[in-house]
């Protein structure tokens, strides 16, 4: 089996996968503050609820965009599964040309997107991850990563409306059923959902007239917590995918196995 672990700013992200099959996942919250012992004791009972041991692991592959806590996973896989861990970075295998100015400013998780949509789609491809920040990857057809967008997500921007404002209270975000709030609350609910969907449409546009091509010819694809939301109701034809970068991560371990 392959143990697959995405650590992102909010959560990590991380799945089992038996052969090419992804046969569990889960999502815990990420913690600086956590030890090696404490994250190494909660992912084996959570694997263990499954019936699956440490020794039944056989390798293990981590993205990270958070530097802090790569120290405490890495010696956590050391002594919990007695594997030592690919580590998603310079040096590994990954299959994409990256066409940044300075490739090493390019997040682990973005490349793992990549990795994982030209491995399933041919042709040019949007890659939308839409976490805790939104970040906008675009891939050409012959696997060249040549760059994209960074912006705040809808959750940072949900709770800056709340701690950096004197009387609007904190709102579940949910799509509402009018763009005209009548409350406050509605009427920060319609301008996160409609703001934030309305912006990556328009983001998306403004990207295939760049490279010069139809949206039609575009592949498109979504993923992260919110993916499913914003672009439930796109204007283009989005394809969205829950288990993106865990998928991406096996096809880097198999490329570096």
């Amino acid at each position: 089996m392959l143990l697959v672990v995405d650590v992102g700013n909010t959560n990590i992200v991380f799945g089992v996968y038996k052969g090419e099959t992804l046969i569990h996942d889960w999502r815990i919250s990420s913690d600086k503050a956590k030890t090696s012992d404490e994250y190494g004791m909660l992912i084996t009972q959570i694997l263990d609820n499954v019936n699956i041991k440490p020794a039944t692991v056989k390798a293990i592959i981590i993205s990270s965009v958070v530097p802090n806590l790569m120290y405490t996973l890495q010696n956590m896989v050391v002594k919990y599964f007695n594997r030592e861990p690919i580590i998603v970075g310079v040096g590994v295998k990954t299959g994409i040309n990256i066409r940044y100015d300075n490739p090493r400013e390019v997040g682990a998780d973005r490349i793992v997107n990549a990795v994982a949509v030209t491995q399933t789609y041919k042709g040019p491809c949007i890659i939308i991850d839409v976490g805790t920040a939104i970040t906008f990857c675009v891939v050409d057809e012959h696997k060249n990563y040549i760059g994209g967008l960074i912006l705040p997500g809808i959750g940072i921007s949900a709770e800056a409306l709340v701690t950096r404002t004197a009387k609007l209270p904190k709102v579940e975000i949910v799509r509402p059923e009018k763009v005209i709030g009548k409350t406050t609350v509605s009427s920060m609910q319609s301008g996160l959902y409609f703001g934030f969907s309305r912006m990556i449409d328009g983001i998306i546009g403004d990207i295939c007239d760049e490279i010069q091509m139809e949206p039609k010819d575009v592949n498109i694809i979504a993923t992260g917590g919110f993916s499913g939301l914003l672009l439930g109701e796109s204007e283009y034809d989005v394809i969205i995918s829950r288990d993106l970068t865990l998928h991406g991560l096996r096809y880097i371990y198999e490329m570096n196995k």
